[in-house]
This record gives C-alpha cells, structure tokens and sequence, in this order.
C-alpha cells in the first residue's frame, strides 16, 4: 500500500507541486504551532457546537459542516493567506490561470459514529464540464485535531488524478492521511478521496480551505460569506482572494445600482470596499471614485 509523502515547511516548493500534480496528495507536518490552534480552536468551536449535521449520506449525517470562517475567525484568516500554501497554491495552478481566488472555507467536523465519505473527485462541482486537460483547484485540510485511521482521516488514492472516470478505487489503492494537529494535507481538485469512517469516541475535525482558477465559479459564495461591510475591513490581499478584485481584464466588474459614483458605469470590485483598484487585471476602462 502507498504511503502520502510528507514534507516539512523547508521542503522545496516545486517538488511539493509535482508530487501533488502525480499522486494528488501530500502532507506538510507541523506546519502551525500551538499558538495559532489555540486561537483557532477558541474562535471556532462555538460555531462548531451550533452547526447541525448534514442532510445526506455524502454529507454526513454525523458530520457538521461550517463555512463563513473569513468573516467569523480572524485566526483562520491567517491559514487562508498561509504563506507557503498561497505560493503553492499559485505554483500548482498557474498553468491554468493567471490569478487565483478563495474556493471554499469550511470546518469539517466527523463526529463519532460516522460512516466513510463516498469516493469523489472535488472538481466534479462544476458538473464534470471543466476539460481533463485544465487542474481546477489547489486543496489543503488543516487538522485541527490528530488525523488518525480511527477517527476518520481522510482517504486518498495516490494516482487516481490520472484515473479514467469509469475507473474505481480498490482497498488497497485507498490510504488515509494520518498527520498530528497543526499539520496540513494538500491535494488536488482531481484525486479520489472522502472522508474516514470515525471508529473513535473524539470529533475528528479539520478546516478545508481550497483555492481555485479565478474563472470559474466558487463553491462558497464569498460575497454573501463575507460581504462587503465585513470585507472591507480585510488585509487588501484577503479581499482580493475573496474576489473583491477583478479576476481578469473584463471579468467581474459591476455597476451601483443607485447611483453613478464615477465617470463610467462598470466599477472594479475595489470600489465596493472604498478602495482604488489595485490589481494588474483592473481594465482601464473602469471608473474609481472622483477624489
């Protein structure tokens, strides 16, 4: 059976890239210290202990899912711009793209009891439609608490991103990423994964926060995840990767539907947090506001 390769935050960057592009997973150990979990475990766990279970069998119905972790951590604000995960996350897809932006923030939380995840690909959330060709997201699962085999690490099948969609999984094609609190797992949006089965009598719970090509349509709706009264008050690169830039030269403009705050009618999302545009993407063509 394969085992996930494992690196420390000194690993060289392309390497890391390349032997997610191939095996579709890899685990950085100990890539935050106590001090940042205390604080995350702090801000998150009374919206965890609110959030109710999933509705489905692929949701879990012993598991609990809780997004908007932008707007209501800011501890978690500090893995979404992680240093070395944004440069890894911008090495991994930028052959695919020439910006990216913040897919999805959610706290996975597998309560004991809870049965395997079924098999999938995360990019099937647009449907199958992006071309084989095109990697769509960069992934990362930071354990809040220990990965263990009996508390529901994830499973991964190293080398499926390279899978026929027909092909499926075997028992001893499957692994699970066991990794110590304040680890991080990163994989593709194209490898064969779910979440474990939870065998224990302790949550299992990890915060999975991906990054995808500034194009497509994200999973999390940032802008009523964190809207722009909340937005606003971001670090300018956040609001960025949350999308309050514009994603390429034409690519996410707007206009104020009660007024005419500049020149032109069609405004960069900068506007919208009381900012300039800052972004080499922002077409000339678009109004800021008259000082």
């Amino acid at each position: 059976m394969a085992e996930l390769a494992r690196f420390t935050l000194d690993s060289d960057e392309s390497e890391i890239a390349e032997v997610v592009r191939i095996d579709g997973a890899a685990i950085i150990d100990d890539a935050i210290g106590t001090d940042l979990l205390e604080r995350l475990e702090a801000e998150l766990r009374p919206w965890i202990d609110r959030t109710p279970g999933g509705l489905d069998e692929f949701s879990g119905r012993d598991t609990t899912r809780t997004g908007a972790l932008v707007a209501r951590s800011p501890a978690c604000r500090e893995l979404v711009m992680h240093d070395k995960v944004i440069a890894m996350a911008n090495r991994f897809l930028e052959p695919y793209t020439n910006k990216i932006q913040l897919h999805l923030t959610q706290v996975i939380n597998i309560k004991p009891g809870q049965g395997t995840q079924p098999l999938h690909r995360d990019r099937l959330a647009w449907g199958g439609y992006v071309p084989s060709s095109i990697e769509p997201q960069f992934n990362t699962m930071w354990a809040l608490t220990d990965f263990t085999p009996e508390n529901g690490g994830t499973r991964i099948v190293p080398g499926s991103p390279g899978w026929d969609n027909e092909r499926r999984a075997v028992d001893h094609e499957k692994i699970q990423a066991a990794m110590g609190a304040g680890s991080v797992l990163l994989y593709s949006g194209s490898v064969i994964h779910g979440g474990g089965e939870n065998r224990s009598d302790a949550d299992r719970t990890g915060i999975n926060i991906t990054y995808t090509l500034s194009w497509l349509r994200t999973e999390e709706n940032q802008f009523l995840s964190c809207p722009p009264e909340v937005a606003k008050d971001l670090d300018p690169q956040l609001a960025d990767l949350l999308g309050y830039s514009m994603g390429n030269y034409a690519l996410g403009y707007y206009s104020d539907p009660g007024g005419m705050p500049g020149p032109v009618d069609l405004l960069t999302p900068e506007i919208a947090l009381g900012r300039k545009p800052a972004s080499k993407h922002s077409s000339p063509a678009l109004a800021t506001p008259a000082e």
